[in-house]
């Protein structure tokens, strides 16, 4: 079982920078994805980025030159965020997706983080 929590949300203003955290705990297979989705109130959830075990990186092309991906420390990925727009708002989600056989395919979510963007 892995358990993530994301962490960094709250409220900034138009134009302005959030930092994201999501850290797993558990048992992580050695080869996997690292997901962050948002979710609008009325609206589905969307992806926003994602980063291999490698290190490969890929984004939606609404935050692309924004944000920026990363691993940290010991089962912990960010997501920075510059020049945020109001459509930015939502509840960000963290996922992690095994790719190593026997759990290959399984996907494991945290409970979510508001962002906020207001003046």
């Amino acid at each position: 079982q892995v358990t993530l929590v994301e962490s960094g949300g709250g409220l900034v203003q138009p134009g302005g920078s959030l930092r994201l955290s999501c850290v797993a705990s558990g048992n992580i297979d050695p080869y996997y994805v690292v997901a962050w989705y948002r979710q609008a109130p009325g609206e589905e959830r969307e992806f926003v980025a994602h980063i291999g075990s490698g290190g490969t990186t890929s984004y939606a092309d609404s935050v692309q030159g924004r944000f920026t991906i990363s691993r940290g420390n010991a089962n912990s990925w960010t997501l920075q965020m510059e020049s945020l727009r109001r459509d930015d708002a939502a509840v960000y989600y963290c996922s992690l997706e095994s790719r190593t056989i026997p759990r290959f395919g399984t996907t494991w979510w945290g409970p979510g983080t508001q962002v906020i963007v207001s003046s």
